[in-house]
């Protein structure tokens, strides 16, 4: 079997960590990461039909991070949104009625352009009437609500969404946001 170390030019594909058996996705030109999930060196290269046997490993860090209130409290129109950090900059997207595509492709409409994610990795639908689902759209890596693996999911306010590396935060706001929730000092 043929293993690749970190830092070589693996060419494009699927490989999968020696370790832990994480997977990643590369470009042609992409350089071999370190594991993500374990931070292992070594890499094999994986089927892109899948491999008997596997399951993508669950995220480990479901904590609310401490920009999470901040950015809730920013926003001021009711609706869905989701939350989350890319290179160190705190990212809110407003969710539209209808599909939203999460992934690595530049035709995504939330782009994450890392090799744990797919680039068609999750598909998010909308409906006022029926709240939102997250779907799995055959992402290497998998998609976990709240820690757990889902194919179809129902999300609800303050879900976490793990993509690839990425931990989204669903937010879901109903209600009048107006000045009351601002502290008001009288003398």
């Amino acid at each position: 079997m043929e293993q690749f170390e970190a830092g070589t030019l693996a060419g494009a594909g699927s490989f999968r960590c020696e370790t832990c058996d994480f997977a990643v996705a590369l470009r042609e030109r992409d350089p071999m990461p370190s594991c993500s999930n374990c931070g292992g060196q070594s890499f094999r290269r994986a089927s892109m039909f899948g491999e008997t046997g596997t399951t993508p490993a669950p995220p480990t860090d479901l904590a609310k991070p401490e920009w999470l209130a901040e950015a809730r409290e920013a926003l001021m129109a009711e609706g869905d949104y989701l939350a989350f950090e890319q290179d160190d900059r705190v990212r809110v997207v407003p969710l539209q009625e209808g599909w939203t595509r999460i992934g690595r492709s530049l035709s995504a409409h939330v782009r994450l352009d890392d090799p744990t994610v797919s680039r068609r990795h999750a598909l998010l639908y909308r409906a006022d009437q029926e709240g939102a689902k997250i779907l799995d759209d055959r992402s290497l890596n998998g998609v976990f609500r709240n820690g757990e693996a889902i194919e179809l999911s129902t999300l609800g306010d303050g879900d976490v969404i793990s993509v690839g590396r990425f931990s989204i935060h669903f937010i879901s706001l109903t209600g009048d946001r107006s000045p009351r929730e601002q502290t008001v000092v009288s003398g």
